[in-house]
């Protein structure tokens, strides 16, 4: 037999059984590879031990082979719970309103996994949810009517910002079509594909304005978010993005939303608010934020005790951010109309 690999001298072990240098019993001949004849070691021994020594050897940690098992194990790929368990406090801190330690915990997660284009996305996520800070945008005005969500003039990026969420967009999206090439349904791919068009169709019509442009992008995500939940049903983050563009097409006029049908979007504002409930519910990276556009929505529809009770949930959970106690001292003291 030849000793396995990682022994500092490679050698090949054999048991001598016959002619003279057997005579007085079993030899264990050990030979150094590719030495010449005169290099080999005989070792008389008992019989019952000679296999016990070949095992014996075989089974000893050689520091090479320890090295090699150590660097193999060193280049599989993190778990992805590991990872998420960084995106997990990356999304608390967007929350907190705490960009930069959103954006340092997304760069670690990134670290961990060079082909997974979740923290990619969650990057994206994280620019977009600042920039919406910077320019006031997450109010529960913003509700009020449905014409909100698309009217009125374009609202201009920081250039910065938006170099920032282009290039996060454009990787994610990149490094996922990449994983569909090997595996059609993978679920990480189809999530951060689903949020990528989600979030381009956030920008499209809360900043830029560009309504059709948004339904393009809400139509891609749903696609995406329905290959998603039925390879894993368990991906509840995937319902907020279906879940909006259901609520932004059922806001729109009868035949805008007849037009739609036949272009293949479809919705209403009561599904929507179904499947933004279940993001809500049971989703992990972006349940805080189904549960802001639902605040919102019931705000909307004079339900003040569901909105409050959403509201105290948030600001409990994300003391950093003003937004929360804002809108209850909104509830608290409603500003008097006309006339009082």
């Amino acid at each position: 037999m030849r000793v396995p690999y990682g022994c500092p001298i490679p050698l090949r072990v054999f048991c001598v059984t016959g002619g003279d240098y057997a005579a007085a019993g079993p030899l264990l001949c050990i030979k150094p590879v590719n030495m010449p004849p005169e290099r080999i070691f005989y070792v008389r021994v008992l019989p019952k031990l000679v296999v016990t020594l070949a095992f014996a050897l075989m089974a000893i940690p050689w520091p090479e082979r320890a090295s090699a098992q150590a660097a193999g194990n060193a280049a599989v790929s993190p778990q992805p719970q590991n990872m998420d368990a960084l995106l997990d406090q990356g999304y608390r801190a967007m929350y907190n309103l705490q960009f930069d330690e959103a954006l340092r915990q997304t760069q670690a997660a990134k670290a961990l996994a060079h082909d997974d284009p979740v923290p990619w996305m969650a990057q994206a996520c994280a620019v977009l949810f600042r920039e919406f800070d910077r320019v006031h945008l997450l109010r529960s005005d913003l509700f009020g009517a449905d014409d909100k969500f698309s009217d009125g003039p374009p609202i201009a990026w920081n250039a910065q910002s938006r170099k920032e969420f282009d290039e996060a967009l454009n990787q994610a999206e990149k490094l996922a079509l990449a994983r569909l090439q090997q595996e059609k349904t993978d679920p990480r791919a189809l999530f951060a594909l689903t949020l990528v068009n989600g979030l381009r169709a956030d920008d499209a019509a809360l900043l830029a304005k560009k309504k059709f442009s948004a339904l393009s992008y809400t139509k891609a995500a749903n696609g995406y978010a329905e290959r998603l939940l039925a390879r894993s049903p368990d991906y509840y983050d995937a319902y907020l993005a279906t879940g909006m563009g259901k609520y932004i097409i059922g806001g729109k006029a009868a035949p805008v939303r007849w037009m739609l049908r036949l272009g293949g979007l479809k919705g209403s504002q009561e599904e929507g608010v179904k499947e933004l409930t279940l993001a809500s519910e049971r989703g992990r990276f972006l349940a805080p934020f189904a549960r802001i556009l639902l605040a919102f929505d019931d705000l909307r529809h004079k339900n003040k005790t569901a909105a409050r009770q959403k509201l105290e949930w948030l600001r409990q959970r994300f003391p950093n951010n003003p937004l929360f106690a804002d809108e209850i001292a909104r509830l608290n003291h409603p500003a008097a109309g006309p006339g009082q």
